[in-house]
């Protein structure tokens, strides 16, 4: 990719290692500087406006706090899970494990990731949503799955690339967006801001 950003370099306000990965398959060498918010849903909000809120509050808080020091481009992003209005966020024990994945048990979810892509004095946004059919979670694998650290960083407690995938009977949408970036969209908004033209590979 000829990318036209000084030393191909692009800022991740993101501390996950699977957006890392995705960034880099796009050719960039990525910058990871987390930020922080209060990541509370507001009444009456709706998950969509909700995870796009929270894409572009931790782009604008990464622009404060980086810009200064270099200009460069930034990507933020925020995934949820969502079974029917109700957000299942990331799970803090094993009980909170076992009680989000049996409400996704057997039924079909939504996956949200809102992208937010800053540069110069520019900045877009995008929302990708994907179906997610689980089948009928086996007991004693959802027991022994809870015991390990893999669900504790994940919204809605598994990751699609992990050791949940095998559970997975359906998706529509994106892979790469259910993993936490999706690809094809991302790569719409670093081409909106001019950070990559549609030749580039």
């Amino acid at each position: 990719m000829v990318s036209k950003l000084k030393n191909n370099h692009i800022l991740l306000a993101s501390a996950s290692p699977r957006r890392y990965e995705l960034l880099t398959q796009l050719g960039f060498k990525v910058l990871v500087k987390p930020v922080d918010i209060d990541e509370s849903r507001y009444p009456d909000e709706s998950p969509a406006v909700y995870c796009q809120r929270l894409a572009i509050e931790k782009n604008q808080i990464a622009v404060e706090r980086f810009i200064a020091h270099q200009p460069i481009a930034i990507v933020t992003a925020d995934t949820i899970v969502v079974k029917g209005d109700i957000t299942l966020g990331k799970p803090k024990n094993s009980e909170q494990v076992v009680a989000t994945l049996k409400q996704l048990s057997g039924g079909i979810h939504s996956v949200l990731t809102a992208v937010c892509v800053s540069y110069g004095n520019r900045s877009v946004s995008c929302l990708q949503t994907s179906e997610v059919t689980f089948a009928e979670l086996d007991d004693a694998w959802l027991t022994s799955y809870a015991a390990t650290d893999e669900p504790l960083d994940k919204a809605g407690g598994y990751g699609i690339q992990g050791s949940a995938g095998r559970w997975i009977s359906f998706i529509k949408g994106s892979y790469s967006g259910i993993m936490g970036l999706p690809l094809y969209e991302t790569a719409q908004l670093l081409t909106k801001l001019d950070i990559m033209a549609v030749a580039d590979v």
